[in-house]
């Protein structure tokens, strides 16, 4: 059962502007993603104004502002990959599911996160899609992949 943000936000009695990413972290974790509206619960509470959440929110690619597609897609974008091409996995996944890095599709089947090393680095490029690997992936065996997932929904 998923926590209110108030049940979270009780946990930091007297909490002051160092407790903010822990919160978020918390929060993010509860929910999967930071709503306005929990920016907003997370300002009242620690007397900080929104915008400087939203602000330090921003800062950090760990915080994502929408809920996360059914088939979360990490794209590895490290040294090994970007070498052997990642960047052209990145640019296929964006056209075929018509969103950018950091959005989920209108159906809520995809979303894409760009990560800087998943750590497999002799199987590169590699994505990670719901913690299942795909190792040398190309243009070719991403369609095969994403139409899978497409199908298996």
């Amino acid at each position: 059962m998923k926590a209110t943000d108030a049940e979270i936000l009780s946990t930091y009695p007297n909490a002051g502007k160092e407790s903010l990413i822990p919160i978020l972290q918390e929060i993010q974790e509860n929910t999967g993603f930071l709503s306005e509206e929990s920016i907003v619960h997370v300002g009242k509470h620690l007397h900080v104004p929104t915008s400087r959440i939203y602000g330090v929110a921003t800062f950090y690619n760990q915080f994502r502002f929408e809920p996360k597609g059914k088939y979360h897609i990490q794209v590895c974008r490290g040294t090994a990959c970007h070498v052997l091409g990642s960047s052209s996995v990145l640019d296929f996944l964006e056209k075929e599911l018509k969103i950018k890095a950091g959005q989920t599709s209108r159906d809520g089947l995809f979303s894409i996160e760009v990560v800087a090393c998943i750590g497999a680095c002799g199987l590169a490029p590699v994505i990670c899609v719901n913690k299942t690997f795909h190792a040398k992936v190309t243009v070719d065996s991403l369609k095969h992949i994403i139409d899978e997932y497409r199908d298996a929904s």
